[in-house]
């Protein structure tokens, strides 16, 4: 039987007004910049270099690094980090299209 690509989620998302965006964007911001966020903690534990490709990050360059979470739990975030990956926008990208391909390819995305 053929596959065909369809929206995980076919009810439309209710549209947000610009207060509740720019509070959400606030919220995110305030989050990851927090000097105990687990970003912040993944950098100092895993150094500024992206765990797939090797490609090292400086200052300038560092929102480009991101944080993966291996099991897919944002919620998981152990002191230890090792829940965590960084990787670079690039690897992460692909790191979650090969899950949602692999979810494809074997059916798990029909309901």
């Amino acid at each position: 039987m053929p596959h065909s690509f369809r929206p995980r989620n076919p009810q439309p998302a209710k549209a947000k007004s610009q207060e509740e965006l720019d509070a959400l964007v606030r919220r995110m911001k305030a989050e990851q910049t927090a000097p105990d966020s687990y970003r912040e903690r993944s950098l100092k534990i895993h150094g500024w270099i992206c765990a797939k490709c090797g490609r090292e990050f400086e200052l300038s360059t560092l929102h480009l690094l991101t944080v993966h979470h291996r099991d897919g739990n944002h919620h998981n975030n152990p002191p230890d980090g090792s829940n965590w990956e960084n990787l670079c926008v690039y690897c992460h990208d692909d790191e979650h299209s090969r899950t949602i391909l692999a979810d494809y390819l074997q059916g798990r995305d029909q309901k």
